[in-house]
């Protein structure tokens, strides 16, 4: 037992000394934390059991009792506070800008947009690839022309009398020739072909009668289907196909444009918005600025307590960290800005200071839920992309349709043949004598007979003509050949019928049966789409209705929050209220500045939103599918900016100002000179 305590005593007594020596060395405690049940102390077991200390926060005002709270062991890294070793604010300039403040317009934020955007160049260059893609297509019926000359030589062993050469050797054959045709797939679906031959062929066989002789040819051939193939065919399916991804790239470079240009004119908002935040925060800066001054002056007069100074100073650092906070999001929105309408990573615009400096316009006033349903319907890039679609699914119904249908095709060949040689020695051909001597013998039998009835009609006897005489026209080489061929001595005509059909043919009944549903999908997407406007559209009016009441309730709380304000400083500089209300008043005021200045930017956004779900932002901007991102080298058309307001109020007048234009842009350098923060940006 002694020994057991004596144990636990040391135990606690080396637990306490570890503590200390890693209090001493500042050692973290981890989350397994562990409470001494002797001490009640928070301890940790660290590496090989090694305790770390544990958070102490320091309070004014610490509870006697603390049964009934549940305080569980926090680490000593999470004691409050942090101990900054730079004393000095940094700057508060921009990262990345030199210069002073440069204006843009909102005209010349679109018009960089759709000039310059990345996305909107890739879509440019997608509506150039589907307009080569119809032209491919269409290659299918591009004239063919096929030169096919040919030689051939072979030596044939003498297998008779009758098969061999001359003197009875080997028989030579040469053949040397050329075959051309040109010709054209129709838009029927069938084929037509105009092809010639000539050929000039070397044979000493004794049997023949030519060595050299020359053949010739020239035909026409046809074909067309009669059945399947003859309404539509792959051909035809793939050029309509094309021309529907064309519109479609058209379409879905409209829709690219129309997402980054709401998508810029809201960074332009927001960027207005950023910009007069700023302003906002540094006025309530000098304000609690100001008021720290005063009260420093009440207390050297013995007026006012030294807690009042720490309590405004207090206030000045909450409105110092809220300006760099304002700042950091003007940073932010400016590059959002800039990766929008710029495309090169070099361009100097991305050193610019970027103030918007179109005015704000007047509110409009709500439009129509119908009229905004009715106009995204007409004018949605959307709505015609699924119009594209629908195409593209009936010309694949139209396809399957055909070619479920038997194969019945017609061909038919009208061909002119052209034949000369060279006559070879009758002598040669070991028929000529052979035959020759059965004539003669022929004849002297008939001679006999007359002789031996002449009471009876005479034979007539066989005409004693040269077994090697052969028609004068034949004799020639090609230019004989050709000159039978025109004269159309041996013309040959062909037709041919082939009627062909799977037994089931399921393969073709399948793929009809997948493109009808494929169209089934279309026109449910047709639904889901109108049911997709109908809901961004509710969502758009009611946002502009939300966003313009809040506006108008801001407003009024601003003013209230101004005159308060204002009285609660009168109450102070005559002894009726204090620094803590008057520093209450700031952060009122500075607030409700900031709610309207955000409703204000939701009304804007929410403008700009009715615009992009209506379809109408395309052609209030004169957006045109051809001059998208095309000009990615263009000159930036900026200004430094004026000290006034910033807003955005000429997006109704965009498509009259173009790029450069001095009305659409600020005034020259020589007439401004550059603002502060504060100056152009207040509100």
């Amino acid at each position: 037992m002694r020994s057991s305590h004596g144990a636990a005593a040391l135990g606690a007594l080396a637990l306490a000394s570890l503590a200390a020596a890693a209090a001493a060395h500042g050692r973290v405690a981890p989350a397994d934390a562990i409470i001494n049940p002797e001490s009640e102390r928070a301890v940790s077991a660290g590496p090989l059991g090694v305790p770390v200390p544990t958070a102490s926060p320091s309070v004014i005002f610490a509870p006697r009792d603390t049964r009934g709270l549940v305080l569980p062991p926090v680490p000593a890294i999470a004691q409050p506070g942090f101990d900054a070793t730079a004393k000095v604010l940094p700057s508060g300039d921009l990262v990345g800008t030199v210069g002073p403040f440069v204006g843009i317009a909102s005209a010349d934020v679109v018009a960089m947009t759709l000039a310059r955007n990345t996305d909107l160049s890739i879509s440019q260059s997608n509506r150039r690839i589907a307009r080569y893609q119809i032209v491919a297509a269409r290659g299918a019926y591009d004239l063919r022309f096929q030169l096919q000359p040919q030689y051939s030589y072979a030596d044939q062993a003498a297998l008779s009398a009758f098969m061999a050469g001359p003197s009875g050797t080997d028989v030579h054959t040469i053949a040397a020739g050329a075959t051309a045709s040109i010709g054209e797939n129709t838009s029927s679906g069938g084929s037509i072909r105009l092809q010639t031959s000539a050929t000039r062929n070397e044979n000493d066989s004794t049997v023949n009668s030519y060595n050299d002789y020359y053949s010739t040819a020239l035909g026409i051939v046809g074909t067309q289907p009669l059945l399947r193939g003859r309404a539509t065919d792959d051909t035809r399916r793939q050029i309509q196909l094309a021309r529907v991804n064309a519109d479609l790239t058209t379409d879905n470079a409209l829709l690219t444009a129309s997402n980054a240009i709401s998508n810029a004119l809201t960074a332009y908002d927001n960027l207005i918005s950023a910009w007069k935040n700023v302003a906002i925060q540094e006025d309530a800066l000098r304000q609690a600025k100001a008021q720290s001054e005063s009260n420093a002056r009440l207390v050297r007069r013995g007026a006012a307590a030294p807690v009042d100074v720490v309590e405004s100073d207090t206030q000045v650092n909450v409105f110092q960290d809220n300006v760099y906070s304002a700042i950091q999001n003007v940073a932010t929105l400016q590059n959002e800005l800039k990766e929008l309408i710029l495309a090169d990573p070099a361009d100097a615009v991305w050193s610019a200071n970027l103030v918007p400096t179109t005015p704000i316009d007047a509110v409009p006033p709500e439009p129509s839920l119908d009229d905004v349903i009715l106009s995204a319907l007409s004018k949605r890039p959307e709505v015609a992309q699924l119009r594209e679609q629908i195409r593209n699914a009936d010309v694949n119904v139209a396809y399957q349709q055909d070619q479920t249908l038997p194969q019945l095709d017609l061909g038919i060949s009208a061909t002119e043949n052209g034949f000369a040689g060279v006559p070879a020695p009758v002598n040669q051909n070991p028929f000529v004598p052979i035959l020759g001597g059965e004539m003669m013998a022929i004849n002297a039998l008939i001679a006999r007979s007359n002789a031996a009835t002449p009471g009876m009609p005479p034979l007539m006897a066989l005409p004693n003509a040269s077994l090697g005489t052969i028609a004068p026209f034949q004799n020639g080489k090609f230019g004989g050949s050709y000159k039978s061929l025109f004269q159309g001595r041996y013309p040959q005509i062909d037709a041919t019928l082939t009627l062909g059909f799977p037994i089931q043919n399921r393969t073709a009944k399948a793929q009809l049966k997948v493109a009808r549903e494929q169209r089934r999908q279309a026109a449910i997407n047709e639904v889901a789409l109108v049911e997709r406007v109908q809901m961004e559209a509710r969502n758009a009016v009611q946002a502009y209705r939300s966003s313009r009441s809040r506006l108008i309730a801001a407003r009024a709380a601003r003013i209230a929050a101004e005159r308060v304000y204002a009285s609660e400083i009168r109450k102070f500089r005559a002894g009726q209220s204090t620094t803590f209300l008057v520093l209450q008043r700031e952060i009122d005021l500075a607030n409700q500045r900031g709610r309207e200045l955000q409703a204000q930017t939701d009304l804007q956004n929410a403008l700009v939103a009715i615009d992009r779900v209506s379809g109408d932002i395309l052609a209030k901007n004169d957006v045109t599918a051809g001059a998208l991102g095309t000009t990615a080298t263009a000159t930036t058309p900026l200004s430094p900016a004026l000290d006034t307001p910033v807003g955005r109020g000429d997006r109704a007048r965009t498509s009259d100002a173009s790029p450069g234009d001095p009305a659409s842009s600020a005034a020259p350098a020589s007439s401004a000179a550059p603002a502060s923060p504060a100056g152009s940006a207040a509100p």
